[in-house]
């Protein structure tokens, strides 16, 4: 290793707090700054990465921050619609379900007047649901088929909803009369 001479350079008095030509001593804190910068530069990184990432698999929703708001959704498929529609070929069984004595008979014979061929006997059926009182008239349809002679029934009646059951298999309309219904 070579060895230079001293020169005036070399000795430096012990109150001088350089030391060295350029340097001198570290201020406290200055690590930190450093730790800042270099915590942000990671985060900012990371947060670009993600985000590539999701536009890349176009997953962009499934981050909350880009997620789109709710007027941005698209809106859901229309459900197709079954249209109302009199079928004088399908049985209909009435049952009464109310404290009104002949009611099913009187319903049933209301309905051969207005088109509904099902609803004369033998070929539909009239008895009595229950000994309690029914509140809200129901038409059940067994078949998905049946769905627009139900809501055509349920049309002619005024009142009442259909539901989809196959409570009742033997008969492909079944009426259920509720208290809420009141003859014509």
């Amino acid at each position: 290793m070579a060895t230079y001479q001293k020169d005036r350079f070399d000795s430096v008095p012990d109150d001088l707090l350089r030391t060295g030509a350029h340097r001198g001593p570290a201020k406290r804190g200055r690590g930190w700054i450093a730790f800042a910068w270099a915590a942000l530069a990671t985060g900012i990184l990371v947060a670009g990465g993600l985000f590539g990432l999701a536009v890349v698999n176009g997953k962009l929703a499934d981050i909350p921050f880009f997620a789109p708001a709710a007027s941005e959704t698209p809106a859901p498929a229309p459900t197709p619609t079954v249209e109302a529609k009199l079928d004088p070929a399908v049985a209909i069984t009435i049952l009464n379900g109310t404290t009104t004595t002949g009611l099913a008979d009187k319903v049933g014979d209301e309905l051969v007047t207005q088109g509904w061929g099902g609803a004369a006997e033998p070929k539909g059926t009239r008895a009595n649901a229950s000994t309690h009182d029914i509140k809200q008239t129901v038409v059940f349809y067994g078949d998905p088929a049946n769905e627009a002679a139900a809501k055509a029934l349920v049309l002619t009646l005024k009142v009442g909803t259909i539901q989809l059951s196959d409570a009742y298999p033997q008969s492909p309309l079944v009426v259920v009369l509720g208290s809420d219904y009141t003859l014509p």
